[in-house]
């Protein structure tokens, strides 16, 4: 593939027989009297995960496709992400030795989901999700990996799986884009330099001086970075080889992708959906429109409408071009939306710029969460949904948003924060906004963030009693393989837990962040969306986070997003083809 993949829209209009007008208008809503701008079988709307897979199903299918983004880069959350992907029985998993069993898969997801998902769904997830797999790697550059280790969410749980399900993208040459890589959207956080790191390297990352296979993880993430610069490679990993890959299987399958070209409404004839609109006009869609289009996370007034305060625009992480476009125009359509309170939550901390969703670091050994009582109220390495459906719950009576994550010099002398090194200063713009605060006693710390000062120090006392004791009697924060993961082996006896002892301490704010919302419009096991009745709005499907969640409020493992998102999108797409023309 080379510089010849960016088509311009007039070529690509040329392509279907249909050719803009001379002096077609580019601002407001088209009308009834709108220019078509082109007709296809099917119309994708969004290039994420989700929509760059249903494209890719329906063009292999032998449908026309066009997808459509409304940002100016392509590959949307997705390619922001680490881009794990849960999908059990993968072929992935199969070659890597893993033993899962569709049945097993079945009665973890039923346990953690619970009734508030139809059987059929999530059935349709488990049956389509290794097939999906499968075709994306005959039909893309795409190879993945399996993240060893990374538990299951709740593997305790019947068919849980403490080694964990969840896959990553290898590693993929920038390269064969072309010219088109420079639309691919950035990652959220930029991989280090000289470095090809991989989402399952972090947590060594983390330790690496402190632990033996941290430092050796480096060399190889290091000796990784140094063979692709001498090779000429563009080296591209997690959600940036995610998106990349699907878009250089679009680009093979002749599937037209045109950026800057948001929805701004479904065209509806005789109840069927039947294209979309945009700002020049219209265009058509023969059998139907498939909505990947995101969540609504940038979209203040939805959040405040449907979601728990405090709630903004401000705490996520997910891209920027959410903002619940699909959404509102499936709802303007007639379509039934669900679990609109909930998100892919995860505790974030405020940093000017941009929040930082915050994984290992309220994991390792030597820190602990505090509410504004200065008393801990939550298992701190629990799945990071789980610690956000805790902050809101609990905050009504006792509030903890902004809850506070404390640790000591002894911490921050061992383990990277985010991307700060051990023993390096932590940034001064983190102190001027408010995100950390620093001090050299406990009890002035609590005076710093506004607790009590000695509550504060009763907090830590008993936490250093039960981290030495390697029991947290209290929340049981080490009981689960999950929360293991990302922690450091050398602490014993429970590599959970460490005192806080060394001067001085720090306070880092803790905000309900998250990497996007997961409610959207309702659909079936076909994926097809479903008005409030039930019955099906012919024409129109869903995907990703434009549609309800089949994982429900809850989180099975790394990954829960992306991999139904790519599979309901494949679903959608087989949907349409096996419809007789």
């Amino acid at each position: 593939m080379g510089p010849d993949l960016r088509l311009s829209r007039r070529q690509v209009l040329r392509g279907t027989g249909i050719a803009l007008a001379s002096g077609l208008p580019f601002a407001g809503t088209a009308s009834a009297g709108s220019a078509v701008l082109g007709e296809y079988d099917v119309v994708v709307v969004g290039a994420g995960a989700a929509g760059m897979t249903a494209a890719l199903t329906a063009a292999k299918r032998g449908l026309s496709c066009v997808v459509l983004e409304k940002a100016a880069k392509f590959g949307g959350s997705a390619a922001r992400s680490g881009a794990g992907i849960w999908i059990p029985c993968n072929p992935v998993l199969a070659q890597a030795g893993v033993r899962d069993t569709p049945e097993k898969a079945a009665r973890y997801l039923a346990a953690v989901v619970g009734p508030s998902i139809p059987a059929s769904r999530q059935e349709a997830f488990l049956a389509n999700g290794p097939a999906m797999l499968s075709f994306v790697m005959a039909n893309s550059p795409l190879r993945f990996r399996w993240m060893e280790g990374y538990s299951d969410y709740y593997p305790e749980l019947p068919g849980g799986m403490p080694d964990g399900r969840s896959i990553e993208p290898d590693q993929l040459d920038g390269n064969i884009l072309g010219a088109e890589l420079a639309n691919l959207n950035p990652p959220y956080l930029a991989t280090p330099a000289g470095m090809v790191v991989f989402s399952a390297d972090y947590k060594w990352l983390a330790l690496a001086a402190v632990n033996p296979k941290g430092a050796a993880v480096a060399a190889a993430c290091l000796a990784r970075g140094t063979a692709a610069a001498l090779a000429g490679q563009k080296p591209l990993t997690m959600g940036q080889s995610l998106a990349a890959g699907l878009r250089a299987g679009l680009h093979r399958a002749g599937v037209p992708v045109w950026l800057n070209t948001p929805l701004t409404d479904l065209v509806i004839e005789n109840g069927k959906v039947t294209g979309v609109t945009v700002v020049a006009g219209v265009v058509k869609a023969r059998r139907g429109v498939i909505v990947g289009s995101g969540g609504f996370e940038h979209n203040a007034a939805m959040r405040a409408e449907y979601q728990r305060q405090p709630i903004g625009t401000q705490w996520t992480v997910g891209a920027r071009s959410n903002t619940g476009d699909g959404i509102l125009a499936g709802r303007r359509a007639g379509a039934a939306l669900d679990l609109m309170d909930d998100a892919w939550w995860g505790p974030a901390i405020p940093l000017p710029g941009e929040p930082y969703f915050c994984l290992a670091e309220r994991t390792l050994p030597g820190g602990l969460m505090v509410d504004a009582a200065g008393k801990r109220f939550v298992n701190e390495a629990a799945p990071y949904s789980d610690v956000v459906h805790t902050m809101y719950d609990r905050n009504p009576t006792t509030p903890t948003i902004p809850a506070w994550l404390i640790v000591d010099q002894h911490y921050r002398n061992r383990y990277l924060f985010r991307d700060v090194a051990p023993l390096l200063p932590l940034p001064a713009e983190w102190y001027s906004a408010g995100a950390v605060k620093k001090a050299w006693t406990v009890e002035s710390l609590g005076t710093a963030i506004g607790v009590p000062p000695q509550a504060l120090r009763a907090t830590v006392d008993r936490f250093n009693g039960q981290a030495l004791s390697g029991v947290d009697s209290d929340f049981h924060r080490g009981a689960s393989v999950y929360d293991h993961y990302y922690t450091d082996p050398h602490v014993l006896p429970n590599s959970c837990l460490a005192a806080l002892w060394e001067p001085p301490f720090y306070a880092f704010k803790i905000v309900p962040g998250d990497l996007g919302t997961k409610g959207g419009m309702r659909t079936d096991a076909r994926a097809r969306v479903l008005r409030a009745d039930g019955s099906v709005i012919p024409g129109l499907y869903a995907a990703g986070n434009a549609s309800a969640a089949v994982m429900g409020p809850s989180y099975a493992g790394a990954g829960s997003t992306i991999g139904p998102a790519m599979t309901f999108g494949y679903v959608a797409a087989n949907d349409l083809a096996d419809q007789t023309a």
